[in-house]
């Protein structure tokens, strides 16, 4: 009897996270991600799209979010010709499908301190089977040809006349989107076993999670917060401001491409970019607007924002407050024996890796034009470009600096107060006085 229990016990741990299982993860995050996408292009006015298109752009959408590449194509009839590209992630949609995907991949794994290296990666290697063949399925979908409108009726007539139609076709290229969709599961599937208490690890790996665990689960609490500060800031404005379609447009599809995005500019990082035309009609803050629509400088940084409006520089106090309250939350879930410089070792690397990430997603380029015998930009509001990218050296030097100076504070503070792994020395009574 005694010969079967571990086999049994075994069993019934590999069938609570068994294809069934799998299935219903990736459906989840899939389903998240659709409404999310579906929502804020409904919001930006995608819905109207000539040709049934508005689902295929939806998937072509979820697949990017992911990592996966929508190749663009253009045709303007015969005295025209069109370009167009398309570079960028939309982290709402990321950030639903993520959260989903994780608490997934989590439930069968709770409550227990330790997982065999066998059983985690059957589990990851459902998923990702399961995963591609989603990925697949999109890929399928996100195809489609469709005019674009020509924005007034003068134009319309000039169009008809010279037959010049602008369309617009896109579709997925289907190995690249195999390779990184795998990719960022893998990633989500390791972050997740990284910052959960609640995730068991291999035996061998269990003494690492006292280094990486609360700095991981830290970084995740400061992308959060930023999302979320951001996303009272958008809903007031909207409510004050006006424009509630186009702000919530920006919500649902790249919330988290701006709040991380000033997160770096508060730690002191740039980036460079260009804003020429209106290639998409979503609203953005009117310093950013300002500063890279610029033609002598269009660097975005603290200063360039501080010149166009003061008040950005409460990214620099929001940001310092933040990395500390932080730095002293990983402290506060680190066992007590560590000294503060290891804190600020652990915190550097951490915020500096987060950085790192932030530059590598938040990354954009799109650019959209029209030309007719040769000459560009006829259609007016037609043609654009926008682009952004980071100095990356710069980022990643303020984010060490950053992550040292924070992580030593918060370890000086936790100091202070009773951690995870500290014995209160008790008071030994004392003897009473023989008679």
């Amino acid at each position: 009897m005694a010969s079967h229990q571990p086999r049994s016990a075994s069993h019934h741990r590999q069938a609570r996270h068994g294809w069934l299982e799998a299935l219903v993860v990736v459906l989840a995050g899939l389903l998240v991600m659709a409404v999310v996408a579906a929502l804020g292009l409904w919001a930006a006015g995608a819905a109207g799209l000539p040709d049934a298109a508005f689902p295929r752009v939806v998937a072509a959408v979820v697949v990017m979010a992911v990592g996966g590449s929508v190749r663009f194509s253009g045709d303007a009839g015969a005295l025209a010709e069109t370009r167009a590209e398309l570079s960028v992630i939309p982290l709402s949609v990321t950030l639903a499908g993520a959260l989903v995907i994780a608490a997934g991949i989590l439930r069968p794994l709770r409550h227990r301190a330790v997982a065999g290296s066998r059983e985690l990666a059957g589990w990851a290697g459902r998923l990702a089977v399961l995963w591609a063949l989603a990925l697949i399925g999109l890929s399928l979908l996100a195809r489609a040809t469709f005019a674009v409108p020509a924005g007034s009726e003068t134009l319309s007539e000039l169009g008809d006349l010279l037959d010049v139609s602008p369309r617009i076709g896109f579709e997925t290229d289907l190995p690249v989107t195999l390779l990184f969709g795998l990719l960022w599961l893998v990633g989500l599937f390791v972050l997740t076993l990284l910052v959960s208490r609640r995730a068991p690890l291999p035996a061998h790996l269990v003494r690492f999670q006292e280094s990486v665990r609360p700095a991981a689960f830290t970084m995740v609490v400061l992308l959060l917060v930023w999302v979320a500060g951001g996303a009272v800031i958008g809903l007031l404005s909207a409510a004050v401001q006006g424009g509630a379609a186009g702000k919530l447009a920006v919500l649902l599809l790249c919330l988290p491409n701006l709040t991380w995005l000033a997160l770096t500019i508060g730690l002191g990082a740039s980036w460079e970019g260009r804003v020429e035309g209106q290639p998409f009609d979503l609203p953005m803050p009117q310093a950013l607007d300002t500063v890279l629509r610029d033609a002598d400088d269009s660097t975005l940084s603290l200063r360039s924002l501080t010149d166009v409006d003061g008040r950005w520089w409460w990214l620099a106090v929001l940001a310092g407050i933040l990395v500390l309250a932080c730095a002293f939350l990983m402290a506060v879930r680190s066992p007590a024996r560590l000294r503060a410089w290891r804190h600020a070792v652990h915190m550097a690397v951490a915020l500096a890796l987060t950085v790192l990430t932030i530059c590598l997603v938040a990354r954009v380029s799109a650019h959209f034009a029209l030309s007719v015998l040769g000459f560009g930009d006829l259609g007016g509001g037609l043609s654009g470009e926008v682009s952004l990218r980071p100095r990356l050296w710069t980022a990643l030097g303020f984010a060490l600096l950053w992550g040292f100076v924070g992580g030593f504070l918060g370890g000086l503070l936790a100091g202070r107060v009773q951690r995870r792994g500290e014995v209160r020395a008790a008071v030994r009574p004392t003897a009473a006085p023989k008679a």
